[in-house]
């Protein structure tokens, strides 16, 4: 059964992580997981699994972003990024 999850997060990351590394943790979820950062009013949005679109976005310390989630394990991937990004 799928399933579709959505959270605002704020981005507090250690100073050793990168969102690489997020990217890669969570490749192993089923689940469509997208990105979105609102930035001078443009919405701006990424697959996490997309290397490039990641970059494109440009996380930063502080942002506030808008994860989803949708597949049949869309709260369990939810609950990684989450956990990834508030350490």
């Amino acid at each position: 059964m799928s399933g579709q999850v959505s959270k605002n997060v704020k981005v507090h990351m250690k100073e050793t992580q990168t969102i690489m590394e997020l990217s890669q943790i969570i490749q192993r979820y089923d689940s469509e997981i997208i990105l979105k950062k609102v930035v001078q009013g443009n919405i701006h949005e990424a697959n996490l699994k997309s290397f490039l679109g990641l970059i494109n976005l440009r996380l930063q310390e502080g942002d506030e972003i808008e994860v989803t989630c949708i597949g049949t394990d869309a709260a369990q991937a939810l609950k990684e990024v989450e956990t990834f990004l508030q350490p």
